[in-house]
C-alpha cells in the first residue's frame, strides 16, 4: 500500500530537525514511530505550548545523526524503548536483548532450545561440535581496546595501572573454551582449562592467574562453588533466560545505565587517551577491569549489541556490579564536565585518536 503524503506535523518535525542541523525524512520518521523509537505523532506536541516537546525533537535529531553516518541505530534504539519503559516498549527492549545473545547461535545455524543436555559422552560431544559450528570463519579483533592504549604508552613510557582482570572475551587463546562454554555452561569446560585459557590470554600478569588459582583452592576447600556465581553458569541459553525472565522496570534501568556509560566512556576516550593522568583515573578504577578491558564496553565499533547485552546481564546478574558502573558513570562524568580537549596535557598520537582498530576489527565482532 503506498505512503500517504506526508502530514503537516512530521514535516515540522522535519523542519525543527533541520534547525539543529540534521537531515530526516517524514518515511523515517514513520519507520522510528513503527519502530516505537520515536512516540505517536499525537504525542510530540507539548499542549501546554502548542509547541513540540523538545526532547521528541532532540531524539528525532539523533537518530537523524546516526543515520547520517550509514550506521545501523542498533543498540542506540534500546535507549529509547527503556526510557519510555511502556509494556509494549520493554517487551521490544526484552526481545531485542535476548536476539543478541541468539546472533551466534542463528548465525551457525543451532536452534539453542535444541542443544543436548546431560552428562553423556554423546551429549558433551553434540556441543562441543556446535561450539565449533559458531567459532567457523569467525576471527577475533587483532587487537583490544585495552591493549591499544598499554601498547601506545610504553611506546611513549608512560605508567598505567597493572591490569587486575583476564584478557578481553575475545583474545583468540578463550574463543574455544569460551565457545564451549557459551553452549553447555561450566560444567563444559573445567576450572583448570578456564585457568589455562587466561594465562594464554594474560602472559605478562602470571602473579594475577595465580591468585585466581588460589581463590579456586580455597573455595574448593571451603566447599564453595565460585563458577557457580558467573553469569555464564548455564550458558547462553541461560542468559537469555535471565532477559527474558527479568522484571520490565529492573531491565530497562540496566540498558540505561549501560547505554548512558558506553556513550560516555564513547565520548571521554579520544580526549584523555593523550591525557596520561586522565587515563590513569580511567583505568585505575575496577571497572576498567571488569567493564572495559574484557569487552563489555562497545567503543571503537568493537563489541557492539552484544558487548551491551552482556553488561546488561552483569548489571542485572552480579553482586555489586551495578554498584561499580554507577561509580565509574561518576568518574566519566566528572571527565565530562573537565576541560576541554585541546587543554590537556599530550603524549604523541594516541591509538584512540588515530583510529587503530581497522575495518576487519569492527566487522568480525560487532
Amino acid at each position: 500500500m503506498p505512503r500517504t503524503n506526508p502530514s503537516a506535523l512530521e514535516l515540522a518535525m522535519v523542519a525543527a530537525v533541520a534547525e539543529r542541523g540534521f537531515t530526516v525524512t517524514s518515511t523515517q520518521l514513520e519507520r522510528w514511530r513503527t519502530k516505537l523509537w520515536l512516540p505517536r505523532t499525537a504525542d510530540w506536541i507539548d499542549p501546554e505550548t502548542g509547541e513540540f516537546r523538545p526532547e521528541i525533537v532532540q531524539r528525532a535529531a539523533s537518530m537523524a545523526g546516526i543515520s547520517k553516518s550509514g550506521r545501523k541505530i542498533s543498540w542506540f534504539g534500546w535507549v529509547w524503548w527503556a526510557i519510555d519503559a511502556t509494556p509494549e516498549s520493554t517487551a521490544r527492549l526484552r526481545a531485542a536483548v535476548a536476539a543478541a545473545f541468539e546472533r551466534p547461535f542463528r548465525g551457525a545455524g543451532i536452534d539453542f532450545s535444541q542443544i543436548p543436555q546431560g552428562d553423556s559422552d554423546e551429549a558433551f560431544e553434540a556441543r562441543s561440535e556446535m561450539a565449533a559450528r559458531m567459532l567457523m570463519d569467525r576471527r577475533p579483533p587483532r587487537r583490544d581496546l585495552d591493549g591499544l592504549l598499554r601498547a601506545g604508552a610504553a611506546d611513549a613510557e608512560i605508567e598505567l595501572p597493572p591490569s587486575r582482570s583476564v584478557s578481553s572475551i575475545f583474545h583468540p587463546a578463550l574463543m574455544d573454551p569460551g565457545a564451549r562454554m557459551l553452549i553447555g555452561g561450566i560444567e563444559d569446560v573445567g576450572f583448570d582449562e578456564m585457568a589455562d585459557a587466561w594465562a594464554a590470554a594474560t602472559p605478562g600478569n602470571p602473579e594475577m592467574i595465580e591468585h585466581i588459582r588460589a581463590v579456586q583452592r580455597d573455595a574448593d576447600l571451603a566447599g564453595d562453588d565460585l563458577f557457580a556465581q558467573f553469569p555464564l553458569v548455564h550458558g547462553l541459553p541461560g542468559l537469555i533466560r535471565a532477559v527474558q525472565e527479568a522484571d520490565g522496570p529492573r531491565l530497562c534501568t540496566a540498558v540505561l545505565a549501560c547505554t548512558r556509560a558506553s556513550t560516555a566512556l564513547t565520548v571521554v576516550l579520544p580526549q584523555v587517551a593523550n591525557a596520561p593522568e586522565l587515563l590513569r583515573t580511567l583505568m585505575a578504577d575496577e571497572m576498567w577491569d571488569q567493564w572495559v578491558r574484557v569487552g563489555f564496553a562497545p567503543v571503537l565499533g568493537i563489541g557492539g549489541e552484544v558487548a551491551v547485552a552482556m553488561s546488561v546481564i552483569q548489571h542485572l546478574l552480579m553482586p555489586g556490579w551495578a554498584e561499580g558502573l554507577g561509580r565509574y558513570q561518576a568518574v566519566l562524568d566528572t571527565l565530562l564536565a573537565g576541560p576541554p580537549p585541546s587543554e590537556y596535557p599530550t603524549a604523541g598520537d594516541s591509538p584512540v585518536s588515530s583510529g587503530a582498530v581497522d575495518s576487519q576489527d569492527r566487522e568480525n565482532v560487532g
